[in-house]
Parts: C-alpha cells; sequence; structure tokens
C-alpha cells in the first residue's frame, strides 16, 4: 500500500489529484485530503506517508518553506503541485528540501510520471529549475550552503530550526548568516536585520 497526503486548498484540485492517485497507483491510501496544513501533519504523525502533494499558497499566510518544512522534518518526501512558478518560490520549496516540483498545468500523466520518481526515492529537477538554483544572487557571491542558510532564515525559521534543517550547529549557521550580511553591505545594501535580510534575499531571487 502506497500512502499519501493532498494538501491543497482548492477542492476541484484536490479531487483531481485523488482520482490521478486512485487511477494510476491502485493502492494508494490517501491519509489526509484538504487544505489544513496542521491537520496534514497530524495524519502522518502515526502513520508512514510515502508522498506528501501540497500546494505552497494556502491562503494562510503560512511560507512555501514552513509548508515544506513540516513534512521534510519528519521525513516525508514532498512533491510540490503549485501555481507559483517564480524562480524565488522554487528556490525556497526546494532548499527547504522538497523532492520535486510542478506547476499546476502540468499533465496529469506527467504528475504521475513525477510521483513514481518521488517514491522511489529521486528528485525531479527539470533543466530550468536546475539552472535556477545555480545561479548566483544578483550582484552578491554566495556558497551553496550560505545560500540555504539565507533562504532558510528569511523565510521565517529561527537560528535554531535553521541549523537542525542544515544538520550544523546553531553557531556555524549564524556564522552562514554573518558573513551573508558581511557581503551584503559591503555591496551597500543593509542586512543587519531579519527584515532586511528578507528584503535582501527578495531582491537577489532567493525568496
Amino acid at each position: 500500500m502506497t500512502t499519501f497526503v493532498i494538501l491543497e486548498d482548492h477542492e476541484l484540485v484536490r479531487e483531481g489529484i485523488r482520482m490521478m492517485l486512485v487511477r494510476d497507483f491502485p493502492e494508494a491510501e490517501i491519509l489526509y485530503s484538504g487544505q489544513d496544513l496542521h491537520a496534514a501533519v497530524n495524519a502522518v504523525i502515526s502513520c508512514t506517508c510515502d508522498c506528501a502533494i501540497v500546494d505552497l499558497d494556502l491562503g494562510d499566510g503560512t511560507s512555501p518553506v514552513e509548508v515544506v518544512s513540516a513534512f521534510v522534518r519528519r521525513d516525508v518526501p514532498v512533491l510540490v503541485v503549485s501555481s507559483l512558478g517564480s524562480p524565488g518560490v522554487i528556490r525556497s520549496a526546494l532548499t527547504a528540501g522538497a523532492s520535486a516540483y510542478v506547476t499546476k498545468n502540468s499533465p496529469n500523466d506527467e504528475l504521475a510520471f513525477v510521483i513514481g520518481h518521488v517514491l522511489k526515492g529521486y528528485a525531479w529537477v527539470t533543466s530550468d529549475l536546475a539552472d535556477v538554483m545555480s545561479r548566483d544572487s544578483v550582484g552578491i557571491q554566495l556558497s551553496e550552503q550560505e545560500q540555504a542558510a539565507l533562504t532558510l532564515y528569511a523565510s521565517g525559521l529561527t537560528l535554531e530550526s535553521v541549523a537542525r534543517h542544515m544538520s550544523i550547529s546553531p553557531n556555524t549557521a549564524k556564522s552562514y548568516l554573518d558573513r551573508i550580511r558581511s557581503k551584503y553591505e559591503k555591496s551597500g545594501i543593509r542586512a543587519r536585520t531579519k527584515v532586511e535580510l528578507s528584503n535582501a534575499a527578495r531582491m537577489s531571487g532567493l525568496l
């Protein structure tokens, strides 16, 4: 049996995903289908979930990083199906640990194909998305680890949460953020506070 969670605030989209799962994954069991992040997470606490299919815009103010991280920290593979396709949003979701990302205008057979990859433990990133992830911040040279720390922290996670997500110590996470602040400020961009860092991350296309 293959278990899924569907987190989506539009009923028609939820039903379309459910019908596709029933058709292409006959032994699928839907642990949860709805728009409440907390209810979706509660559904996977006591049960093994093979894949969480999530939207990033739930209409409740939850950030893409918070949506993805809620499942990733419970070792649930995440497939994003979203109409939010800006480079910053895609980068945030993948940095937070999403296994795959497709847009809502993707055909059902492509979605089923990607789900199959995720269930086998593979990531699904198109060449376009890979190109987005490989770009340096605009005007600022950040390492991959620095980009990850900035994306997670600027998305609302605490320093301790960033450290846990990246499997590093809080001191190391702080050193990344300190280097990032220094690099931005040398370029004339204020980045001392968390709000200023968030603004800088958006300007750089990281959010």
